[in-house]
């Protein structure tokens, strides 16, 4: 767990993803995120969503799961939680970059719904982890969907369609679109077919064919298994990822790319 909320508060911390400080604004101007962390030894899982003015939404997610017998905060709730934990409330524009604010306004039209507004760039961020003694968790974090409307959560905080980990089967966290995830439980459908025999590799390609298949949806995902067999999939042009096994550090951005270095 410590491992995975770490990663996921690295990447929040950089501006060029989706999350934390770099988040897309909704049709307001304004930032909403989201996040998820689940531990496979207990399945014990802790999520937020709609937060506003706090750095690292995964550590709130992290603490929904320790310090409450919850496991889904929201909007106001989810703030005040964060306020009696003694998280730091920081400033909105502290999370709002030139990029994102510049994206926010090409993407506004009078005339556009803005349900189906341009989604633009895929960036939420996310980490599974497995140790020696195959105990697995994953963690996810996003800013959500460009010019969202206020309010719109999408599949990060939901368990099973934004992260899912279980010592028995594997751990998973995808990134991608929000909706389509959702609809067919990306997470749990990969560790479905995890269930019946499918490798990593097999099970995120049968999962992500059949979401484009039944919804169009594009997608990728980073997936482990208890053995520590690992795969970083997708189907949309490209995904940045990174592993590392065996003190060597696998990464990539495109299609077939792999390349390994020592860590």
């Amino acid at each position: 767990m410590d491992a995975v909320v770490e990663a996921v508060t690295v990447l929040e911390n950089n501006p060029i993803y989706n999350a934390g400080r770099g988040s897309v604004l909704n049709l307001k101007g304004e930032v909403e995120m989201d996040a998820l962390v689940m531990d496979g030894s207990t399945l014990a899982c802790g999520a937020v969503s709609a937060v506003k003015r706090v750095a690292n939404p995964v550590r709130l997610a992290r603490l929904v799961m320790d310090k409450t017998s919850h496991v889904f905060l929201t909007g106001k709730g989810a703030s005040e939680f964060a306020k009696d934990m003694k998280i730091p409330e920081v400033t909105e524009e502290s999370l709002i970059t030139d990029y994102s604010r510049k994206r926010w306004k090409d993407n506004l039209c009078p005339d556009s719904n803005p349900v189906l507004s341009q989604m633009g760039k895929m960036g939420t961020v996310g980490a599974v982890a497995v140790d020696v003694q195959g105990n697995l968790a994953c963690a996810t974090s996003t800013g959500g969907m460009i010019n969202k409307l206020e309010g719109r959560v999408g599949d990060t905080p939901c368990v099973g369609c934004g992260g899912y980990a279980d010592n028995k089967i594997g751990a998973v966290s995808p990134t991608g679109h929000g909706e389509a995830i959702l609809k067919v439980t990306l997470s749990r459908l990969i560790l479905f077919h995890m269930e019946q025999g499918k490798s990593p590799e097999e099970a995120s390609d049968l999962a992500l064919a059949y979401m484009f298949e039944r919804v169009n949806g594009l997608a990728g995902v980073v997936v482990v298994d208890p053995k520590g067999t690992w795969a970083a999939r997708f189907n949309s042009q490209q995904m940045s990822w990174a592993a590392a096994q065996q003190e060597q550090l696998h990464y990539g951005l495109y299609k077939g790319e792999n390349f390994t270095e020592p860590i």
